[in-house]
Protein backbone atom coordinates (compact mmCIF):
# COMPACT_ATOMS: atom_id res chain seq x y z
CA UNK A 1 0.00 0.00 0.00
CA UNK A 2 1.42 3.44 -0.85
CA UNK A 3 2.32 5.78 2.07
CA UNK A 4 -0.07 8.57 2.73
CA UNK A 5 1.31 11.86 1.42
CA UNK A 6 0.95 14.91 3.70
CA UNK A 7 -1.53 17.32 2.31
CA UNK A 8 -1.35 21.12 2.35
CA UNK A 9 -3.49 21.37 5.47
CA UNK A 10 -1.08 19.18 7.48
CA UNK A 11 1.92 21.27 6.42
CA UNK A 12 0.23 24.46 7.53
CA UNK A 13 -0.60 22.97 10.96
CA UNK A 14 3.03 21.92 11.45
CA UNK A 15 4.29 25.39 10.61
CA UNK A 16 1.85 26.94 13.11
CA UNK A 17 2.97 24.45 15.79
CA UNK A 18 6.74 24.77 15.39
CA UNK A 19 6.85 28.57 14.96
CA UNK A 20 5.97 29.35 18.66
CA UNK A 21 8.41 26.69 19.85
CA UNK A 22 11.20 28.31 17.81
CA UNK A 23 10.43 31.71 19.27
CA UNK A 24 10.51 30.33 22.83
CA UNK A 25 13.84 28.63 22.17
CA UNK A 26 15.27 31.87 20.81
CA UNK A 27 14.16 33.83 23.87
CA UNK A 28 15.63 31.22 26.21
CA UNK A 29 18.95 31.37 24.36
CA UNK A 30 19.12 35.15 24.70
CA UNK A 31 18.35 34.97 28.43
CA UNK A 32 21.00 32.30 29.05
CA UNK A 33 23.60 34.27 27.09
CA UNK A 34 22.86 37.39 29.13
CA UNK A 35 23.25 35.49 32.41
CA UNK A 36 26.55 34.00 31.27
CA UNK A 37 27.91 37.43 30.36
CA UNK A 38 26.79 38.81 33.73
CA UNK A 39 28.60 36.02 35.61
CA UNK A 40 31.74 36.55 33.56
CA UNK A 41 31.85 40.27 34.43
CA UNK A 42 31.58 39.82 38.22
CA UNK A 43 35.04 38.24 38.88
CA UNK A 44 36.70 40.97 36.80
CA UNK A 45 35.14 43.65 39.03
CA UNK A 46 36.29 41.81 42.16
CA UNK A 47 39.79 41.54 40.79
CA UNK A 48 39.92 45.28 40.23
CA UNK A 49 38.88 45.92 43.83
CA UNK A 50 41.59 43.56 45.14
CA UNK A 51 44.29 45.31 43.14
CA UNK A 52 43.22 48.66 44.56
CA UNK A 53 43.25 47.34 48.13
CA UNK A 54 46.69 45.75 47.78
CA UNK A 55 48.40 48.77 46.23
CA UNK A 56 51.96 49.23 47.50
CA UNK A 57 52.63 52.11 49.89
CA UNK A 58 54.05 55.25 48.26
CA UNK A 59 57.53 56.40 49.28
CA UNK A 60 58.15 60.13 49.41
CA UNK A 61 61.04 62.58 49.58
CA UNK A 62 63.87 63.78 47.36
CA UNK A 63 66.27 61.33 49.01
CA UNK A 64 64.33 58.39 47.56
CA UNK A 65 66.03 59.05 44.22
CA UNK A 66 69.28 57.64 45.67
CA UNK A 67 67.65 54.29 46.47
CA UNK A 68 68.34 51.63 43.77
CA UNK A 69 65.52 51.02 41.32
CA UNK A 70 65.83 47.24 41.55
CA UNK A 71 67.65 44.48 43.40
CA UNK A 72 67.94 43.76 47.12
CA UNK A 73 68.49 47.44 48.00
CA UNK A 74 65.42 48.66 46.12
CA UNK A 75 62.10 49.45 47.79
CA UNK A 76 60.63 46.15 46.61
CA UNK A 77 63.73 44.21 47.67
CA UNK A 78 63.83 45.74 51.15
CA UNK A 79 60.15 45.00 51.72
CA UNK A 80 60.89 41.26 51.61
CA UNK A 81 63.40 41.12 54.50
CA UNK A 82 63.71 42.44 58.09
CA UNK A 83 65.07 45.92 58.66
CA UNK A 84 68.79 45.32 59.44
CA UNK A 85 69.11 42.98 56.47
CA UNK A 86 67.26 45.48 54.26
CA UNK A 87 69.57 48.34 55.32
CA UNK A 88 72.67 46.27 54.57
CA UNK A 89 71.61 46.07 50.92
CA UNK A 90 70.94 49.80 50.58
CA UNK A 91 73.97 51.90 49.50
CA UNK A 92 72.42 54.98 51.13
CA UNK A 93 72.79 53.41 54.62
CA UNK A 94 76.26 51.82 54.64
CA UNK A 95 77.61 53.88 57.58
CA UNK A 96 74.53 53.11 59.64
CA UNK A 97 74.97 49.40 58.93
CA UNK A 98 78.60 49.64 60.08
CA UNK A 99 77.47 51.21 63.36
CA UNK A 100 74.67 48.65 63.87
CA UNK A 101 77.14 45.82 63.24
CA UNK A 102 79.66 47.29 65.71
CA UNK A 103 76.95 47.53 68.38
CA UNK A 104 75.75 44.00 67.58
CA UNK A 105 72.18 45.21 67.17
CA UNK A 106 71.42 43.50 63.85
CA UNK A 107 69.68 40.47 65.34
CA UNK A 108 67.76 42.65 67.80
CA UNK A 109 66.37 44.83 65.01
CA UNK A 110 65.65 41.91 62.69
CA UNK A 111 63.71 40.00 65.34
CA UNK A 112 61.64 42.98 66.51
CA UNK A 113 57.98 43.02 65.52
CA UNK A 114 56.46 46.23 64.21
CA UNK A 115 59.01 49.01 64.73
CA UNK A 116 59.78 52.43 63.25
CA UNK A 117 63.38 53.28 62.39
CA UNK A 118 64.78 56.75 61.71
CA UNK A 119 67.78 55.80 59.61
CA UNK A 120 70.52 58.42 59.13
CA UNK A 121 71.82 58.50 55.58
CA UNK A 122 75.57 58.34 54.94
CA UNK A 123 75.60 62.13 54.54
CA UNK A 124 74.16 62.48 58.07
CA UNK A 125 77.18 60.71 59.56
CA UNK A 126 79.50 62.82 57.41
CA UNK A 127 77.90 66.00 58.77
CA UNK A 128 78.20 64.76 62.36
CA UNK A 129 81.02 65.92 64.61
CA UNK A 130 83.69 63.34 63.85
CA UNK A 131 85.11 63.29 67.37
CA UNK A 132 81.65 62.35 68.69
CA UNK A 133 81.26 59.70 66.00
CA UNK A 134 84.66 58.18 66.76
CA UNK A 135 83.89 58.20 70.47
CA UNK A 136 80.62 56.36 69.84
CA UNK A 137 82.28 53.78 67.60
CA UNK A 138 84.91 53.22 70.29
CA UNK A 139 82.17 52.47 72.84
CA UNK A 140 79.84 50.08 70.95
CA UNK A 141 78.03 48.67 73.98
CA UNK A 142 77.63 52.07 75.65
CA UNK A 143 77.35 55.34 73.76
CA UNK A 144 76.89 53.80 70.31
CA UNK A 145 74.06 51.52 71.43
CA UNK A 146 72.42 54.45 73.24
CA UNK A 147 72.54 56.61 70.10
CA UNK A 148 71.31 53.89 67.75
CA UNK A 149 68.39 52.75 69.91
CA UNK A 150 67.31 56.40 70.20
CA UNK A 151 66.54 56.12 66.47
CA UNK A 152 64.06 53.26 66.98
CA UNK A 153 60.42 53.37 68.12
CA UNK A 154 58.84 50.13 69.42
CA UNK A 155 55.74 50.69 67.28
CA UNK A 156 55.25 50.76 63.53
CA UNK A 157 54.02 54.20 62.41
CA UNK A 158 52.58 55.22 59.06
CA UNK A 159 53.07 58.82 57.86
CA UNK A 160 49.56 59.66 59.12
CA UNK A 161 50.54 58.71 62.67
CA UNK A 162 54.14 59.95 62.65
CA UNK A 163 53.73 63.44 64.13
CA UNK A 164 53.83 63.67 67.91
CA UNK A 165 55.97 62.65 70.87
CA UNK A 166 57.21 59.07 70.93
CA UNK A 167 59.17 57.00 73.41
CA UNK A 168 62.24 55.41 71.82
CA UNK A 169 63.80 52.02 72.35
CA UNK A 170 66.55 53.83 74.25
CA UNK A 171 63.97 55.12 76.74
CA UNK A 172 64.00 58.84 75.96
CA UNK A 173 61.29 60.72 74.09
CA UNK A 174 61.68 62.35 70.68
CA UNK A 175 59.27 64.62 68.85
CA UNK A 176 58.24 64.49 65.22
CA UNK A 177 56.62 67.52 63.61
CA UNK A 178 54.97 67.91 60.22
CA UNK A 179 52.43 66.18 58.00
CA UNK A 180 51.97 64.80 54.51
CA UNK A 181 55.47 64.46 53.06
CA UNK A 182 57.23 67.07 55.22
CA UNK A 183 58.55 65.93 58.61
CA UNK A 184 61.28 67.01 61.03
CA UNK A 185 62.60 64.85 63.87
CA UNK A 186 63.90 66.39 67.10
CA UNK A 187 63.66 69.83 65.56
CA UNK A 188 66.62 69.74 63.18
CA UNK A 189 66.62 66.44 61.26
CA UNK A 190 64.45 66.16 58.15
CA UNK A 191 62.95 63.06 56.62
CA UNK A 192 64.47 62.83 53.14
CA UNK A 193 62.89 59.51 52.14
CA UNK A 194 59.84 58.32 54.04
CA UNK A 195 57.54 55.34 54.32
CA UNK A 196 60.18 52.78 53.30
CA UNK A 197 58.81 49.33 54.07
CA UNK A 198 60.71 46.29 55.31
CA UNK A 199 59.28 42.99 56.53
CA UNK A 200 59.10 44.18 60.14
CA UNK A 201 59.58 47.95 60.10
CA UNK A 202 58.70 51.26 58.51
CA UNK A 203 61.85 53.29 57.84
CA UNK A 204 62.26 57.05 57.53
CA UNK A 205 65.66 58.04 56.14
CA UNK A 206 66.84 61.28 57.78
CA UNK A 207 69.60 63.83 57.10
CA UNK A 208 70.97 64.26 60.65
CA UNK A 209 72.05 61.82 63.36
CA UNK A 210 69.77 62.09 66.40
CA UNK A 211 71.38 62.48 69.82
CA UNK A 212 69.53 61.46 73.02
Amino acid sequence: MAAKQPNRKDNMMKKRFFRPISMVALLLSVMLLGAACSNTDEPADEGTDDQTTEAAPINFGAGCEAVPADGAGSFNGMAQVPVATAASANPVLTTLVTAVTAAELGDTLNSAEGITVFAPANSAFEAMDQDTLNAALADPKGLLTKVLTYHVLPVRLSPEDLAGEHETLEGSTLEVEGSGEDFTVDGNSSVVCGNVQTANATVYIIDQVLMP
